[in-house]
């Protein structure tokens, strides 16, 4: 009988789960080498690992600001608000622009008055008179706040068919209009969403915004394609710059079918016709007279949304049907 050997053979052993275990023996590259085999040596591994060349592409925020590196910060600016809307089950949304400068009736109110004290102090100040105007001019147009703040109420509390999911508001996350549509919505207990940009002056997002759907992003390109990816309607209160931009954007996509169209709405008729004269522009054939049809006016947050949940149901959109649309 041959004698047995101790050692288990390479054929019957049964390997370890390394992953479970911690190492008896580190691996050579856990220390650096030592000043004894080389006295320079700590230092030119500090040296080393110092240079901004060592750190992790992913945490280097001086490389990621690289020119060449632009195409990676417009992937993740996306892929970031992407994921987590996909995350949070939201398909259908209701974007909400309007000026940043319309406040809550209340407070409009307050700087009128506040401008009227300054006026009335320095009668023949032009600027502190031009500021007065304003003011009034702003006050005249808060009702728009209220509007907007009802039909994020409106929105908050729809049920979309088939699939029983919400339909949620999303602005551009800053005060005024937008404020005020997040709030309807946080006032029904919906979530909201709001996309911020990151711009050169210090700015904050509304606090009515839901926590965790609020997104600042660097390129005002990838914040745009969020905004129209999953609407199922454009509501534009009376805006400056800002909002005639996103306005004219999405008509010119709808225009040319880039996009399929959803509904286009425009609080405020009178504002919005002396803004831009769309039948001028048809008697100048730069657009067409079908481009009238792009869009609709409303004064109101019923009839704005009542606008929106007839224009899908006459043009059949299986995806988005509104259980219970007002009359």
């Amino acid at each position: 009988m041959e004698p047995s050997d101790s050692r288990s053979s390479s054929a019957t052993r049964r390997p370890s789960v390394a992953s479970t275990h911690p190492r008896c023996e580190p691996l050579p590259e856990c220390a650096p080498k030592p000043a004894s085999d080389d006295p320079a040596a700590p230092a030119r591994v500090a040296a080393i690992m110092a240079n901004p060349s060592y750190r992790n592409a992913d945490r280097d925020t001086e490389f990621l600001e690289w020119d060449a590196v632009r195409g990676a910060r417009l992937a993740i600016d996306y892929q970031k608000a992407e994921l987590l809307l996909e995350r949070a089950g939201i398909a259908h949304t209701i974007v909400v622009f309007g000026s940043t400068r319309i406040h809550e009736p209340a407070s409009a109110e307050r700087r009128v008055r506040e401008a009227e004290v300054a006026a009335a102090a320095n009668p023949a100040d032009a600027e502190l008179a031009r500021r007065l105007h304003v003011a009034r001019r702003l006050a005249a147009k808060s009702h728009y706040y209220e509007v907007a703040r009802e039909l994020g109420r409106l929105v908050g509390g729809a049920i979309v068919q088939p699939t029983g999911g919400r339909v949620v508001v999303m602005t551009g996350g800053g005060p005024g209009i937008m404020e005020a549509a997040n709030r309807g919505a946080d006032e029904c207990g919906a979530e909201s969403v709001g996309l911020n940009i990151t711009l050169p002056h210090e700015q904050f997002p509304n606090p009515y915004v839901t926590p965790g759907l609020c997104f600042s992003f660097h390129y005002f390109a990838i914040r745009k394609l969020h905004f129209l990816h999953r609407a199922r309607a454009l509501v534009a209160f009376p805006g400056g710059f800002g909002t005639i931009d996103e306005l004219f954007e999405t008509l010119t996509l709808i225009q040319t079918r880039k996009m399929p169209p959803v509904p286009v709405v425009l609080v405020g008729r009178e504002y919005w016709e002396r803004v831009f004269d769309v039948d001028y522009l048809v008697s100048e054939g730069t657009i067409d007279a079908e481009d009238r049809e792009l869009f609709g006016y409303a004064e109101s947050a019923i009839e704005a949304w009542r606008m929106i949940c007839h224009w899908h149901a006459d043009a059949g959109t299986q995806s988005f049907q509104v259980h219970n649309p007002p009359a």
